[in-house]
Order: C-alpha cells, then sequence, then structure tokens
C-alpha cells in the first residue's frame, strides 16, 4: 500500500489506516475481542500500518485490545492514542476534559502499561481543555518525547489558535480532525494553517460515520448505545431528506465499479495527496473494501463532480 509522511517531521504510515474506536465503543457493536485482534492482524498483514485508539474508548478497552493485537508486533505500525478526559475511579465514566500536565503524565503511564509497549508512537491531546494553557500541554508532551516516553505530538479537533500555541512551544506533527465529503467545515479555517505549519492531517469519520456508505438510508435502526443517535444528520427526517445524495453518490460510484464507501475515501486521498483516512469497522469484508479503495485513481474532474453531488443536494 502506498505510504505518506505525516507533515514535515513526522512518520510514513499507509495512506489509509484503522480507526479502533468501534471494535470497543460508540456504534454500539457486540464484538470478541479475539475477532477484533484477528482483524488487527489482517489490516496489518495487508499494509495497513497506522491504528487509532485512545484512552476514552471504552474506556481503557480498546487501547488494552490493541496491546494485546500488538504484544508480539512491536515496531510494525504506529500507534496513535489520546489523551485529554478525566474519569471515575469507581466506574470509569467520563467526568470532564483535563490535560493538566500531572494528570498528562497519569494518561501517559497508564496508555504505555495497556499497550504493552515503553513508547508512544503518536500521542493526541484529545479535546482542547480551555481550563488549560495549551503550552503547558505542548511543554509536558515536549518533556514526555525528550523522556523517550512519546514519539511524536498530535492535536485532535483543535481550533487554529491552539494549534499555533502548540506548535510554537514543540511541532506538532499532525492534526486529527472529523473531515469527509459530508463534513468539510474545516477546509478554510483549518487546512491553511496547517500546510503553513508543514502540519500533516489524519480525517476521522471519512465515510461520514456511515453516511457514504450506501449502507444508510430513512429505514435503518441504530443501537440505543449507538452514538450516532445523538447525531442530527442521522435523525430519520434527516435521512429522509439526503436520501436523494445517497442514491446519486451510490450510481456514480457505481459508473466507476467501485462502492459508495471506496468512492468516499478515494475522494480525500486523490484531493489531498498528503492526508490520511482512518475508516474504522469491525468486519473484514467492509476492512477490504476500504484497503482497495487506496487503488482508486480519480482525476480532478471526477472529483469536482464528487463535490457537486454532495454540495448541491446537501
Amino acid at each position: 500500500m502506498e505510504k505518506r509522511k505525516l507533515g514535515l517531521s513526522g512518520p510514513e504510515v499507509s495512506v489509509i489506516g484503522l480507526g479502533c474506536m468501534n471494535m470497543s465503543h460508540g456504534y454500539g457493536n457486540n464484538v470478541e475481542q479475539k475477532d477484533m485482534i484477528k482483524l488487527i492482524h489482517y489490516a496489518l498483514d495487508h499494509g495497513v500500518t497506522m491504528f487509532d485508539t485512545a484512552e476514552m474508548y471504552g474506556p481503557f478497552t480498546n487501547e488494552e485490545l490493541l496491546g494485546d493485537a500488538f504484544k508480539d508486533k512491536q515496531g510494525q505500525a504506529i500507534i496513535a492514542t489520546k489523551f485529554g478526559f478525566d474519569y471515575d475511579p469507581k466506574t470509569n465514566d467520563i467526568l470532564g476534559l483535563s490535560s493538566h500536565p500531572d494528570h498528562i503524565r497519569k494518561s501517559v503511564e497508564g496508555s504505555l502499561r495497556r499497550l504493552k509497549t515503553d513508547r508512544i508512537d503518536l500521542l493526541y491531546q484529545h479535546r482542547v481543555d480551555p481550563n488549560v494553557p495549551m503550552e503547558d500541554v505542548a511543554g509536558t508532551v515536549k518533556e514526555l518525547i525528550n523522556e523517550g516516553k512519546v514519539g511524536y505530538f498530535g492535536l485532535s479537533a483543535a481550533d487554529e489558535d491552539s494549534i499555533r500555541k502548540a506548535h510554537a512551544v514543540h511541532p506538532v506533527t499532525v492534526l486529527q480532525s472529523e473531515y469527509s465529503l459530508w463534513s468539510r467545515d474545516i477546509e478554510k479555517a483549518i487546512f491553511p494553517t496547517l500546510k503553513e505549519l508543514g502540519i500533516g492531517f489524519v480525517a476521522y469519520g471519512p465515510l461520514g460515520h456511515g453516511l457514504l456508505t450506501g449502507k444508510i438510508d430513512a429505514t435503518t435502526k441504530f443501537a440505543v448505545n449507538d452514538i450516532r443517535n445523538r447525531f442530527p444528520q442521522f435523525s430519520e427526517e434527516s435521512r429522509k431528506k439526503n436520501q436523494s445524495v445517497f442514491s446519486l453518490f451510490s450510481e456514480f460510484a457505481a459508473t466507476k465499479e467501485i462502492t459508495p464507501a471506496q468512492l468516499a475515501l478515494a475522494w480525500i486521498i486523490n484531493k489531498h495527496s498528503e492526508f490520511v483516512p482512518i475508516p474504522g469497522t469491525t468486519k473484514l469484508a467492509r476492512l477490504e473494501e476500504n484497503i482497495d479503495a487506496a487503488q482508486v485513481i480519480l482525476s480532478q474532474e471526477e472529483i469536482s463532480q464528487i463535490e457537486q453531488i454532495v454540495q448541491v443536494n446537501n
């Protein structure tokens, strides 16, 4: 699989990564850990070298999953995890944001233990903490990098001001934010800053959390604990309203003899030659589908046509 460098100073990773959140958290999936380890190993064996997790996923159980999956495969992939939340010590319920320096260090020690490693390849601040100066956050991660406990520093869903403040203390290797044909708000607000500072970009939710897969329509029912129940674009009314978008998008994919999901991923990797999407899945067939999207070539005209379909109807 094609490799891409994350920013000016980051590591090389596969052009498509694997988001592991929904193996433990978020979409209401009921899966076996042994099956998810097999899925992770399949991805690794087929060229995927970037895997994304966070202490919040579970919480904690997703990091444990990756720790078990990579315990005999150290150094074969870039494992990214995240800090930034505080938890109830009895229930593990999320109490709120916390990026205080001492809490960052505590989180990193926990992540190192769960991931069964002595170095976190890429460490993100999961969300900007308004109660902690970004300079303190970046300074703490810089210390952890100097101590050899962290390889690279990343931010997740950060605004321009936070990115600049962090980068002034220690180079930010990569920003991870939601980005897809369905969610393009950050193009004008953030992408110019990333280009200016030489920061890479990782796209989570590149399939619109499933909207761009051709598998969701107005009749789709979600599990009670599926986080998409809280997203306005997944209301039954919204899905009915946008059914024409899904249909036209699927028809365009069919003209390329690919799936809608592959078209959505190909749009990102063809439009942006340095970006890396990290679609998540718990199913082997979907993983194979996503991996094959790395081979899809789109012309500039096709990219414009795809954007017209979604923009006009959305």
